[in-house]
């Protein structure tokens, strides 16, 4: 069977006519697959939704219960019309998972957002053996190498060290990135009280909850704040909340921060180059991996990653798919 058949794009997203699904649709539909909890792939109003148990929590925490007329854990390979479907590992965030998609012995591998670094906050991506792979193209540029997370924690440790009488303000989305990196200071051995914004309470209780370690948290609303680290996603950074601390250095963590220019853009003095998306080794390394017959390239820079493929003699294409964006929620 010809993988068309079995996927295809449409104005609300890639449809399964064999399993009457869209996997991640960008509008309501009666029935929808999701990959992960982020508000570009996990949308309101849905007839019917499944996702892992993890990314359906999320989904009610984000929209409320009633997101959606019903929801159906992932579980296990199941049969849905007349496709297998079967939920795996994509590393991105708490609960997220690349949905495989098989019929008349052609597998589909949707990986949503993915990363193949290591998340103390996550389960890892899994590589499942395919036929096509559909790969995101946030940062599918060769420009895109990112560092060792470490080492940009260690960036921000120092910084902290350096001006200690200075609050670091560090925006990171309030959905995976924020927990990741407050995971990613406590492992690097910074035991003290890291304030945090009202709007990253409920997701960092949740992770706390799944056994996230995420050490004290204390809330950044007192005009006084006892911490000089403080977490707030972007959002908070052009609002007047940011003018209850005094001189502070703002810092931003995202795979952008690997632009200069974006950084000067944003006004920010302390770049972290932390991602929760494949920078470009990975991306490749990933199809190397995997080498499925077909790529199918989504919601990104899809010509450099194409280019690749054609010199690398794999067969690719472009989804277009509208409606997703990196890393802008809030």
């Amino acid at each position: 069977m010809r993988a068309d058949q079995i996927l295809f794009p449409t104005d609300a997203g890639l449809y399964c006519p064999k399993g009457g699904f869209h996997i991640d649709p960008v509008r309501p539909v009666e029935r929808a697959l999701i990959t992960h909890g982020h508000s570009d792939h996990a949308r309101y109003g849905h007839g019917a939704v499944m996702a892992t148990q993890q990314t359906l929590e999320i989904m009610r925490l984000r929209m409320g219960t009633d997101h959606a007329g019903s929801e159906q854990v992932a579980d296990g390979r199941m049969r849905i019309g007349d496709v297998d479907v079967s939920f795996h590992p994509a590393g991105h965030v708490l609960g997220s998972a690349q949905i495989a998609v098989t019929a008349g012995g052609c597998r589909i591998v949707v990986s949503g957002d993915y990363t193949r670094a290591a998340n103390p906050t996550c389960v890892p991506f899994e590589p499942v053996p395919c036929d096509v792979f559909v790969t995101e193209a946030t940062f599918g540029l060769p420009v895109f190498r990112f560092p060792d997370p470490a080492t940009q924690v260690a960036k921000l440790i120092a910084s902290m060290a350096e001006f200690p009488d200075r609050p670091h303000l560090i925006g990171a989305y309030a959905l995976g990135k924020a927990q990741h990196v407050i995971s990613l200071m406590r492992e690097a051995g910074y035991d003290a009280p890291i304030a945090i914004h009202g709007a990253l309470k409920v997701l960092c209780d949740y992770y706390a909850a799944q056994g996230v370690e995420l050490g004290e948290l204390i809330p950044a609303t007192a005009d006084e704040v006892p911490a000089q680290l403080v977490i707030a996603p972007p959002s908070a950074f052009a609002s007047l909340w940011v003018q209850r601390f005094r001189d502070p250095v703002i810092g931003f963590a995202s795979g952008w921060m690997a632009v200069r220019a974006r950084a000067r853009q944003r006004g920010v003095e302390l770049p972290l180059i932390i991602s929760d998306h494949v920078d470009w080794p990975m991306l490749t390394g990933t199809l190397t991996e995997l080498a499925p017959s077909e790529v199918w390239v989504t919601h990104g820079t899809e010509d450099g990653v194409i280019r690749w493929c054609e010199l690398a003699q794999i067969p690719a294409r472009p989804l277009r798919l509208v409606g997703y964006e990196d890393e802008a929620e809030e």
